[in-house]
């Protein structure tokens, strides 16, 4: 728009829009508060460089099958270290023997374990696919009482026990009512002295399988579940349930 000024000009001044909105009786905006900017947080992927520190744990594994214990140690990436978005993470894996005559899949397993680990996302799915490896020359009990069908299946154990310590994965809990089931099945079938099973189980025979139930502390007479591979399954009125985990075949 156009404004035509007959008259000489002597001076001029700038209106500001609070002197504006002054005259016209408008109480000014209050500025506007800017959130203060947002770190951005770091998730585990590919490009991150390996630092120089790294926290690192070590198990170890003696299993009948190898002569010498294998020692298993994961190290850990700290991600936004100080932060309310603090992250632990595997970063990289080696196993270490005096056993040399496995040195060629071991050293192999342990770089595609570490290739997966640095490539970021869901790596929980290494534990079940090193768990359902079986050894054609048959598995082994470790202490405790559990089976393992292979060293390898017991590398997978040993990655999810890892993998449950730094909060990646957590033991499904058992609700108020599974848990009550359990002990009056366990109370229920030390009470009434129910007979031992005989035959054999998962290529072991009953009385092995007993001397590890015993051991973990479960009854006698316990079988191995499918599920947790813990000798730790009573049958009682024909339902099988696991003492260990709550598995059981009636659902």
């Amino acid at each position: 728009m156009t404004i035509k000024i007959g008259k000489k000009i002597k001076g001029y001044s700038v209106n500001k829009p609070e002197e504006k909105a002054t005259s016209a009786g408008i109480a000014p905006a209050a500025p506007a508060t800017l959130d203060p900017p947002k770190a951005e947080v770091i998730q585990m992927h590919e490009q991150i460089e390996r630092p120089e520190v790294l926290v690192g744990s070590t198990y170890k594994i003696k299993s009948p099958l190898f002569e010498h214990s294998l020692y298993v140690t994961i190290n850990d990436i700290v991600l936004n270290q100080g932060t309310e978005h603090e992250l632990r993470r595997p970063f990289e894996v080696f196993i270490n023997s005096k056993n040399m005559e496995h040195f060629q899949w071991i050293v192999a397993l342990t770089r595609i374990m570490s290739a997966v680990f640095r490539k970021g996302g869901d790596v929980t799915f290494l534990v079940e696919e090193l768990k359902a490896v079986f050894d054609p020359r048959g598995g082994y009990f470790k202490a405790g009482g559990v089976y393992m069908p292979s060293i390898v299946a017991e590398l997978g154990a040993v990655i999810e026990q890892h993998l449950k310590s730094i909060g990646l994965m957590h033991d499904p809990d058992l609700s108020a009512e599974q848990r009550r089931l359990m002990a009056e099945k366990r109370a229920a079938y030390e009470g009434g002295g129910a007979r031992k099973k005989k035959g054999e189980s998962e290529g072991a025979d009953s009385s092995s399988l007993r001397a590890s139930g015993d051991a973990a502390g479960f009854p006698p007479g316990a079988t191995l579940c499918q599920k947790c591979n813990a000798v730790a399954t009573i049958v009682m009125d024909g339902c099988a349930t696991c003492l260990n985990c709550g598995y059981s075949k009636c659902g």
